[in-house]
């Protein structure tokens, strides 16, 4: 490749909407649309890798996840592909949720300096004492001022309030449902066996993604009049509706897929999510080869119907958040997080990642005063 190839590259990645180049290596990232996520992992997803979200008991924080995913796809304008067969793809197109505007920001602005109280005053009541110190940084700050929703990188959403339509562009949205993944392509009378696998929507799903894909132009190799971004969300992989009918124990299939897929994935400017059902998770040996397979994969525990919903220890969150592993691509080493004991909570308008802090263990100190009033304490006692 020559200088002025590589240059002519450059320049149209860095006219892609919702894309930023990576601080460590310059890789093309976008957004998972949650803004904390996207500081564990690094800054953001690379371009031609695959997210594994490992679904909680009940797979509802996952769909979340999914959701603030396809939102961002929106937002900036993404082209978007979803496929499932637990549920109609277009459930997830109206579930997405608002994308907060500059306005929304300002009104919020302008409550606070309208209140009676002084700005040093109201600040103390937004933040807790211990944290006076430390540098405010608001991401929504930097954000342009000159449109309502920006297009730069990373959005911050409202759960509560659906997303505008006029944000949804059809024509840049396909969803593949049961049906169609259950149909073949073209002339193919269900072939089940020309790709190795026993059951045959794998095969086409693998032969509707490179349709798509290769009429997009979002090939490496394809040279558009302007470059996109395609986002692929998977929901519920290896769930029971996945798995072959003709032996349910056997996995082979969905580890073959996504030995398929990331090789499609590296040669395409796109960026896949992928769930895969809780049932996989008794499978440690599945698990690690399909985390092998993933570049960037993510496990929640759920607090919902264990101990630890009760236990006061956990009572600000609602799960425990997993990183299995991080993407590695163009880098000798991954992104290491500040640190890895994270926690999820679903508040009323949108789901936060935090480090989780335990509360002060007491115990000892207890223990010790007791002692003090013991037999062997050399206060007398009192018959």
């Amino acid at each position: 490749m020559t200088n002025n190839d590589s240059k002519s590259i450059k320049k149209s990645q860095s006219t892609i909407l919702g894309t930023k180049p990576s601080f460590i290596n310059a890789q093309l990232l976008i957004s998972t649309g949650i803004p904390s996520l996207d500081t564990i992992i690094g800054g953001g997803l690379p371009i031609g890798t695959i997210l594994l979200l490992e679904e909680d008991k009940y797979g509802n924080y996952a769909k979340t996840i999914l959701k603030y995913f396809l939102a961002e796809g929106c937002v900036a304008k993404h082209n978007l592909l979803i496929a499932s067969q637990d549920f109609p793809p277009d459930k997830l197109i109206f579930e997405l949720p608002a994308v907060i505007s500059c306005e929304d920001k300002s009104t919020s602005c302008s409550a606070v300096s309208a209140s009676p109280l002084s700005i040093r005053e109201a600040e103390r009541m937004k933040i807790a004492w211990r944290y006076e110190n430390m540098k405010a940084s608001d991401p929504l700050a930097t954000k342009s001022k000159n449109s309502k929703y920006n297009s730069d990188f990373g959005h911050f959403f409202d759960l509560t309030k659906k997303m505008d339509p006029s944000l949804i562009d059809r024509d840049r949205i396909f969803c593949l449902a049961d049906s169609d993944i259950t149909t073949p392509v073209g002339n193919d009378k269900l072939k089940c066996h020309p790709m190795g696998f026993r059951d045959c929507r794998y095969t086409n799903l693998l032969k509707k993604l490179q349709r798509e894909l290769k009429s997009g132009g979002f090939y490496v190799t394809d040279k558009p009049e302007k470059r996109n971004i395609m986002r692929i969300v998977i929901h519920g992989l290896g769930s029971r509706l996945w798995i072959s009918d003709q032996d349910p124990e056997d996995h082979g299939d969905l580890v073959k897929f996504f030995y398929c897929f990331r090789s499609l994935m590296r040669n395409c400017y796109a960026v896949a999510a992928i769930s895969v059902s809780d049932i996989l998770t008794e499978d440690d040996t599945i698990m690690m080869r399909i985390e092998n397979l993933s570049d960037t994969a993510i496990a929640m525990e759920s607090f919902a119907g264990s101990s630890k919903e009760t236990n006061p220890i956990f009572k600000d969150y609602h799960g425990l958040l997993y990183v299995k592993k991080l993407s590695a691509i163009n880098t000798l080493a991954p992104h290491c997080p500040e640190s890895y004991d994270l926690a999820f909570k679903m508040r009323r308008k949108k789901f936060v990642i935090e480090i989780l802090h335990l509360p002060p263990d007491f115990g000892e100190e207890k223990e010790e005063k007791v002692a003090k009033f013991g037999c062997g304490s050399s206060k007398l006692l009192d018959f």
